[in-house]
């Protein structure tokens, strides 16, 4: 099982995307968890606050170091030793890795799900308006990452992006193991012939040969 853990200011964004579908069947089955963190739980001020101005002036706001910090600790799994007179308490080193997401951040690779997917836990930072507190990439986060050349709203899409990827390499989460990993070439279905006005269009023959070999050999070329 791995453990997803999401700190965010919207946590009421995630409510579908983690009760539909394969998501949802998943954490029945425990193979994987996914917990959803406000990120005003950790503040102390009577408005929750967890923004505020830029240092050096700038327009908009900026998530503040301080819940996200304590956030991640609270979070963060922790192995509980069994003690006994006789027997030395086993030491277990959880693999986790804290995420911040960011469009300055690395792009995210199907390499990257792969090795994450190995994992306990991911914790996902979503940053907001202006971003994040710079201390918090240098210091907390394991890793900034983004997933591609192109500014959100927020850190949320990215987390589910990341979550999707990851969960579908856990065995399984995919009933065939060669589908959470293949990437997706062309495909057809009924009808083998669909007349789109004065057009034609046809399933290529060779998916209609019933010979194996050919039909690899062209998805390998039409990916």
């Amino acid at each position: 099982m791995i453990q997803f853990d999401v700190i965010t200011i919207f946590p009421e964004i995630f409510k579908g995307f983690v009760s539909e579908s394969l998501l949802a069947r998943g954490q029945k089955k425990k193979i994987i968890r996914i917990g959803l963190h406000n990120l005003r739980k950790w503040t102390t001020d009577k408005h929750k606050t967890v923004d505020d101005n830029p240092y050096g002036g700038g327009p908009g706001m900026v998530l503040k170091i301080e819940p996200i910090f304590k956030a991640v600790k609270s979070i963060e799994l922790k192995v509980k030793s069994k003690r006994s007179k006789n027997v030395k308490p086993k030491t277990y080193n959880l693999k986790q890795r804290v995420i911040l997401f960011s469009p300055r951040g690395k792009k995210l690779t199907q390499e990257l799900a792969k090795k994450w997917a190995k994992l306990d836990q991911l914790i996902f930072i979503c940053g907001r308006y202006e971003g994040v507190d710079e201390r918090v990439a240098d210091y907390i986060a394991d890793e900034v990452i983004s997933i591609g050349d192109y500014v959100l709203n927020g850190g949320e899409v990215a987390a589910m992006a990341v979550i999707e990827s990851v969960s579908r390499l856990i065995p399984g989460f995919i009933a065939k193991k060669e589908s959470a990993q293949k990437a997706d070439h062309a495909q057809y279905t009924r009808p083998e012939v669909f007349i789109m006005g004065k057009k034609r269009l046809k399933v290529p023959k060779v998916l209609l040969s019933g010979d194996h070999k050919k039909i690899k050999e062209w998805r390998k070329n039409i990916i």
